[in-house]
This record gives structure tokens, C-alpha cells and sequence, in this order.
């Protein structure tokens, strides 16, 4: 059977580089197929697995620069019925494409926010003229190009190559060794694995509440590896957090744990155990 994975597009996004290099280890370990399938957003591309439309989604959660993914997390807190099976890391090397005779033309530079973001100490050096203008993927603007010499985009060589547009710098992200991490998203249930990812509400704002949760994992020596907040969307200054434990959910001191946060949380969601995996290790 094949497997069909969703992805943020259109074709050329980081996004679709890590569903195919996905779709290679699920052909070589697995002897799995599998077709991909692009959506305009991120949240419909979870959307499109909630509702079994595709089989799996390959969603960015986490830079290395720019920290959490903020459409990722607000769509996982929002669906039920989705379950992670894999992390994979892969390198994001930026390029300003542009048909631009040089850089000093562009008025406008297009990309998605997380890439302007990671590139915005090159921009206010080189192109402290251009408007930043935050698009849904990273190739999103890239069919307008050859329309318009003052307008550029931010996006993957790989992207250039597949619209045959002209790179003027690369690479122009801020830090060498800017990453992003990947989740692998299905309505099966977790695998199981070193890393787990959670979310939980806290019904009450009072001093020491946020302690009190973080505690349960510290008084069993489970590390996390991150915890990041996301508001509410109820009211000022309630917040949903996340957190990524270097524990596997299956084990009897995490279960422990976990048995505790529920009591004591709101809300809490457990997206699942997984392994993470670089792109080196899968690419080979």
C-alpha cells in the first residue's frame, strides 16, 4: 500500500525537502511507498491527516534560531486525533532569489516568517532599503519573480534550481548552523522512543503554578530538553505551555509523571514518544 504524506508547499519548501528525505527511509528500511501531497498552509496540512485525507504529515515545530513554529503548535493544541511517529532535523541553508539585476534593486523581499526571521541581520545590512513581507511557505512568491525586478524571495537553492530563478546571495541566513526540526504526524498511535512531547493548560494564575507542574518532572530526575509557551486565546496573560521530555512515555517513571500532571493540570495532551533522527542519519 502506498502512503501518502502531506506537506507545507508548494514545491521547493524546507518542508517538502524533509518529506522526501522521509519518503527515501520509509523506501529503504521499510520498503515503503509513498506519495506526497503540498498544502497551501500549515494548519491544513494537519488539518488533511485529522481527517484522513493523507496518511501522514510532515509539519516544522522547532528552529534552531527562531524557536517554535507558532501555527504548529496553536493547530496540535486544536486537533485530537494526532499522534507523532518520528522527528527529523535538517540543515536550512537560505538564498535570496531574485531576477533582479543586483541586490541593490529589490524593494521587497518575500518569505515565510520564520525564514525572514532567520535571515533579518543579513537584510538589515545588505538590503536595509527592502520590505520584509511575510508569505505562507518559503515558495510561495517564487512564481512572481520574473514579473517584477524589485521584488526577491527567501527560499532553499533547491528551490531555485526547481523554478529556474537566479540566485543573487547564498547563504544569507544569520547563524551557520541554522536548523529546523521536523514532526511526523499520523492517527496511529506513538511508536514509543527517547523524546516525548506534551502540552497542558493550568486553570488557575497564581503564583507557583507553573513551578508546581515543571516539579513532577524534576522530582524524578526527567529532563526536559524544552518548554516553550503559546498564549491561550482566552484571555491576557493565560497561557498553554510545551514541553519536551527526554523520557519515553511508556516508562513506569514518566507514566508516574504524567499521572500526576493530569491530576493537578487543566488540560493536559500528549502528542507522543518518538525518536529524532539528523538528516545525515536518514540520508544514509
Amino acid at each position: 500500500m502506498t502512503v501518502s504524506i502531506g506537506h507545507l508547499g508548494p514545491t521547493g519548501t524546507y518542508a517538502e525537502m524533509a518529506a522526501l528525505t522521509f519518503q527515501t527511509w520509509l523506501l529503504e528500511h521499510r520498503a515503503q511507498a509513498s506519495n506526497l501531497v503540498a498544502y497551501p498552509t500549515i494548519a491544513q496540512t494537519l488539518q488533511a491527516v485529522a481527517q484522513n485525507q493523507v496518511d501522514l504529515a510532515i509539519v516544522p515545530v522547532e528552529n534552531s534560531v527562531e524557536g517554535g513554529v507558532t501555527m504548529t503548535m496553536d493547530t496540535l493544541w486544536q486537533l485530537d486525533q494526532l499522534h507523532i511517529q518520528h522527528a527529523l532535523t535538517i540543515p536550512i541553508h537560505h538564498a535570496l532569489i531574485s531576477c533582479a539585476s543586483q541586490i541593490s534593486d529589490i524593494c521587497t523581499v518575500y518569505s515565510h516568517p520564520q525564514a525572514l526571521a532567520q535571515c533579518q541581520q543579513w537584510l538589515g545590512t545588505h538590503l536595509p532599503q527592502a520590505q520584509a513581507q511575510p508569505t505562507n511557505s518559503t515558495t510561495e512568491a517564487l512564481g512572481n519573480l520574473s514579473q517584477d525586478r524589485t521584488i526577491g524571495a527567501i527560499a532553499s537553492q533547491r528551490a531555485a534550481e526547481l523554478y529556474q530563478l537566479p540566485i543573487l546571495a547564498c547563504p544569507i541566513n544569520d547563524h551557520p548552523d541554522n536548523q529546523t526540526r521536523f514532526l511526523v504526524l499520523s492517527r496511529e498511535e506513538s511508536p514509543g522512543g527517547a523524546y516525548t512531547s506534551l502540552a497542558f493548560s493550568i486553570a488557575a494564575n497564581r503564583p507557583g503554578s507553573l513551578l508546581k507542574m515543571l516539579q513532577i518532572f524534576a522530582d524524578r530526575e526527567i529532563n526536559l530538553s524544552r518548554i516553550e509557551s503559546r498564549p491561550s486565546k482566552r484571555s491576557m496573560g493565560d497561557y498553554l505551555f510545551f514541553l519536551d521530555l527526554e523520557a519515553d512515555a511508556r516508562a513506569a517513571i514518566t507514566q508516574a509523571a504524567l499521572r500526576e500532571l493530569i491530576a493537578q493540570a487543566e488540560t493536559v495532551k500528549l502528542f507522543g514518544s518518538y525518536d529524532l533522527k539528523n538528516y545525515a542519519e536518514i540520508a544514509e
